[in-house]
């Protein structure tokens, strides 16, 4: 299973590159959503993408959208990261189509809520 982390902090990206590291995933990641349209094509698949919800940051209302467009990708999980996602960004990034959000700061347990209601149980670690 492959993930895509989207984040424009460093230290973000590599605590969600761990974490979904020990949880089985192969991760890529990208500082933009512009970069992650780049990274994407390189990728066969993508199971999981956790991209960083920046309203002003551009692009990451047509990369999730274009990713929902794309029938490779037309499955892949889309969680929405942000430290206080208000009311228009949640909406912006649901009519995008993300499947669901997490409030940082997070807990690693949070992430196994997510990936558990998301389907991808067999990743967590017992």
């Amino acid at each position: 299973m492959t993930a895509l982390v989207v984040d424009s902090s460093n230290t973000m990206r590599s605590v969600l590159r761990r974490i979904l590291s020990k949880r089985g995933f192969e991760v890529a990641d990208a500082e933009n959503c512009q970069q992650a349209i780049d990274v994407l094509q390189g990728l066969s698949t993508v199971d999981l993408v956790m991209i960083d919800w920046i309203e002003q940051q551009t692009g990451c209302l047509e990369f999730v959208t274009r990713l929902r467009h794309e029938s490779a990708h037309d499955t892949t999980i889309v969680l929405l990261v942000a430290a206080e996602p208000g009311i228009r960004e949640r909406y912006g990034a649901f009519i995008a189509g993300a499947d669901d959000y997490l409030m940082k700061p997070f807990t690693s347990l949070q992430i196994d809520e997510k990936l558990a209601q998301a389907g991808l149980t067999r990743h967590l670690l017992s």
